[in-house]
């Protein structure tokens, strides 16, 4: 049985009116597809507000962790765009959602390897948040004799990109995770690396995730991209059928595998992690329906 998939298609004049009238929502990664670090894509302001114009519902899906959906909000008004809190889905709050959907009692703590964002969501959600940011600088003395304190009322650990990961966090997240009975490990992704600055890529949050399933011998929920729990929300929201929906992302292995597991049309844009040497390599088998160089090409393509 042949189960190859039809290569992807460059996005052209010949093809792009099909893609678009068939499309109600738009959905995109951020980084390295809106943005590299703090430096904005060229012609993406203009692109988001033209498609805005022509009726199209747009939706920002990240599975970068630091921020918070306010946070970023602000980032994206920053950047010269208007975007309500409410068209953001960021893995940070994912993460919080999947323990308020699956009643994560309240009472219980989560301890947070990750940033700032990780632990305003959980906030938002009710639950108390431990770690983050100021564990970074904690140290442990590997002395005799001596024994690491956790916190037994932790239920959950969430892991996310963080760039203060030290031996202190990874000890704590491995023994609430080994020795609280009934603990959550809680993936918010496992991308292996992202446009962290305009200029490099830098580790992921998958670094930091299988740091902790060497020590815990455990496998995490992952509630960001690829996995599907951050589209059925979207779902419950906006009431547009997937197939009228369009992943726009820089990644094959969580971008466009999230739009294609979820019944969407996907676009690549190789502006970010991806590049057409690796789209087109025999050994990849993720093909996205259309890929083209940065999201600014839709309004080049179809624009006044």
């Amino acid at each position: 049985m042949n189960t190859a998939k039809r290569a992807a298609q460059l996005l052209s004049t010949q093809n792009i009116r099909s893609l678009f009238d068939s499309v109600e929502a738009f959905l995109f990664d951020c980084d390295g597809v809106i943005w590299k670090g703090d430096k904005l894509i060229d012609g993406v302001s203009q692109t988001l507000d033209w498609l805005r114009s022509k009726g199209k519902k747009l939706v920002f899906v990240t599975n970068n962790s630091l921020k918070s959906r306010i946070q970023y909000a602000k980032k994206f008004h920053s950047l010269g765009i208007s975007v309500a809190e409410d068209e953001i889905l960021s893995s940070s709050f994912a993460a919080a959602m999947y323990l308020k959907v699956n009643n994560f009692p309240q009472e219980k703590k989560v301890y947070v390897i990750g940033g700032e964002g990780i632990l305003a969501e959980l906030q938002l959600a009710g639950y108390t948040g431990l770690g983050g940011p100021e564990d970074g600088e904690k140290r442990v003395e590997l002395k005799p004799n001596s024994l690491f304190e956790h916190d037994k009322s932790v239920g959950a650990v969430v892991v996310g990109i963080d760039p203060h990961i030290n031996y202190y966090k990874l000890q704590y997240g491995t023994l609430c995770i080994r020795e609280n009975p009934g603990c959550l490990f809680i993936a918010t992704n496992r991308d292996a690396v992202g446009h962290m600055t305009d200029l490099q890529e830098w580790p992921g949050a998958g670094s930091m995730v299988a740091a902790m399933c060497s020590s815990t011998e455990r496998e995490p929920i992952v509630v960001g991209k690829p996995s599907t729990f951050m589209m059925d929300f979207l779902l419950q929201k906006f009431h547009i059928n997937t197939s009228k929906m369009c992943m726009v992302g820089d990644r094959l292995d969580t971008d466009i595998l999230f739009g294609q597991n979820a019944g969407c049309k996907t676009l690549l844009v190789l502006s970010g992690v991806t590049t057409q040497t690796t789209l087109q390599d025999p050994s990849n088998s993720v093909q996205p329906d259309y890929y083209t160089s940065q999201v600014s090409d839709l309004l080049h393509l179809l624009g006044p």
